[in-house]
């Protein structure tokens, strides 16, 4: 049966597997003669949703001459079997392909789009499978630790809790169990799930895959998974699309890099977004995009392979060459009261590091989490008032004297210690504008230091998220340390016997020395290949 709107024909689809387990999709095309190349989704949220909460409606690019087809993965929506996560998408992409491949309205070319768990269905396949003619992965990572769950050997806890209990209720909507889906819909709605959201996961999704993430070490690469895609797929035309504010921009940086050296010519745009809210010329790159490699249509005004969002500036940049990024590397000075003057501590450019300086972390009042890419709220923040407590130590450039850009991957070498067995460096990189009385927040990174080895003095080191932002003549740039980024992460309880996650009674107040000889604030830029991706 069909439905036609605008001119546009629709349909369901089923696609049975050697399994025997069928896969539901529904198909949009124009409702004239065809057939037509084809664009596929394979996603967990429901057919008819089809991710308009960042793209247009299916309908809007079967307008412009495609079939497209969005299908429930394996054990979610209409489709039958159990839902495995990731680990089930290599055999069932394979099969997938082939099918879209032969129906009556596709005309055998065959590209393939979505963003986060939809970007990385369009990587997984057999080794032997024929890739797509066409790529287009958004905001996704192959890496289901660093790029999907953890940074700095510490879990994101929100954003793992959230996202792992929207799943946990979709399984309990299929089940019928309204009952266990209220139950989470209300602690989302009311908080409670960054303090109950691990017993919620254990009683309603014992078995799925964001409890497995949260319950494995981040330290212990044996426990994780990396998807290999086949060398083929890489090797053929990709649009890769990022967000400075995501929380999968270095995975899908993985993949520039991975694509370039498998000998594709991957183009990369990464622009003023979030994970859900990104930019508008999203939807005309993507399609123009999709009519170059799948209708073969000629440029009518062609986008640059590489476009950066300057931060900062507020336009497209190409990615700079290595070199042309400014001083190489910055130190960090305070005679013990960067916590309490925030004017006190330095950031001295092509400087040595000079001094110390004592944070005392108490889990009663943590230091919050703002903006970023994994703040409750991402994107831009000024952290004016956070960079104010007594708990957090600032160090700040004087104004510069000519322009400066940051392009690439901040990394912050730091010497630290506490007087208890387990601590976490969370540290900001943020502009100071000369014309405002602001703080703007550009990027963040943590380390999790827990055990005796927090105990001993050692250089530590912080990656951050990577940027791209031009500091006018005036600004002053700032590194910001503090002890925590509640509920980015879960609070360090300072001991191994409680874990990490929502401040207890267990947690310890805990004293953090920081010894600045040899800090350094360092970048490392796009296209040098020393980027920290996994």
């Amino acid at each position: 049966m069909s439905a036609e709107t605008s001119g546009i024909a629709c349909r369901p689809a089923a696609l049975t597997l050697s399994d025997g387990v069928v896969l539901q999709s529904r198909l949009w095309h124009p409702n004239r003669e065809g057939p037509w190349p084809a664009l596929l989704m394979r996603q967990p949220y429901g057919n008819r949703i089809a991710s308009t909460v960042t793209y247009a409606h299916p309908s809007w690019w079967a307008s412009h001459g495609f079939l497209v087809v969005v299908q429930d993965v394996r054990g979610q929506g209409e489709s039958e079997g159990s839902f495995g996560g990731f680990g089930q998408e290599t055999a069932d992409t394979s099969a997938t392909h082939a099918w879209v491949r032969q129906l009556p309205e596709c005309n055998g070319r065959l590209g393939v789009y979505g963003f986060s768990y939809q970007g990385l269905t369009q990587l997984t396949a057999a080794e032997s499978a024929p890739p797509p003619d066409c790529t287009a992965p958004a905001m996704t990572g192959l890496d289901e630790r660093r790029h999907w769950s953890c940074e700095g050997g510490a879990h994101w806890w929100h954003l793992g809790l959230g996202w792992g209990l929207q799943l946990a209720a979709l399984q309990a909507q299929r089940r019928g169990d309204a009952t266990a889906w209220l139950e989470i819909r209300r602690s989302l709605e009311e908080n409670h799930y960054l303090r109950d959201g691990l017993s919620l996961l254990r009683r309603h999704d014992p078995d799925g895959m964001a409890l497995r993430w949260l319950q494995s070490d981040p330290n212990n690469d044996q426990q994780w998974m990396v998807h290999r895609p086949p060398e083929s797929w890489l090797q053929r035309p990709m649009l890769l699309i990022g967000g400075w504010w995501d929380p999968h921009l270095v995975g899908l940086l993985d993949l520039w890099h991975r694509s370039q050296v498998a000998g594709g010519q991957p183009s990369l745009h990464i622009g003023p977004a979030t994970h859900l809210e990104w930019w508008p010329e999203t939807q005309q790159l993507m399609l123009q995009f999709f009519q170059q490699h799948l209708q073969k249509r000629p440029l009518q005004e062609p986008k640059p392979n590489h476009q950066l969002w300057n931060i900062t500036q507020h336009q497209w940049d190409a990615i700079p060459t290595p070199g042309t990024s400014g001083p190489a590397s910055w130190g960090l000075r305070s005679h013990g009261l960067a916590c309490i003057d925030p004017s006190e501590g330095a950031l001295v450019a092509d400087g040595e590091g000079e001094g110390s300086v004592v944070i005392v972390h108490d889990p009663w009042r943590p230091v919050p989490a703002i903006g970023g890419h994994l703040g409750i709220t991402p994107g831009p923040a000024d952290r004016m008032a956070v960079d104010q407590r007594s708990d957090v130590a600032t160090f700040t450039s004087a104004p510069l004297v000519d322009e400066l850009l940051l392009s690439g991957q901040p990394l912050l070498l730091l010497n630290a210690e506490a007087d208890q067995p387990g601590f976490d460096l969370c540290i900001s990189l943020s502009r100071l504008p000369a014309d405002a009385n602001s703080v703007e927040q550009l990027s963040t990174g943590i380390v999790r230091v827990r055990g005796e080895e927090a105990l001993q003095p050692a250089r530590r080191t912080v990656t951050l998220q990577p940027l791209h932002a031009t500091l006018a003549k005036g600004d002053r740039l700032r590194i910001s340390v503090a002890a925590a980024a509640w509920p980015a992460i879960g609070v360090n309880p300072g001991h191994d016997a409680v874990p990490c996650g929502a401040p207890s009674p267990e947690h310890r107040v805990v004293t953090l020395t920081l010894e600045l000889t040899d800090s350094t604030l360092q970048l490392n830029p796009f296209d040098s290949g020393r980027l920290k991706l996994d």
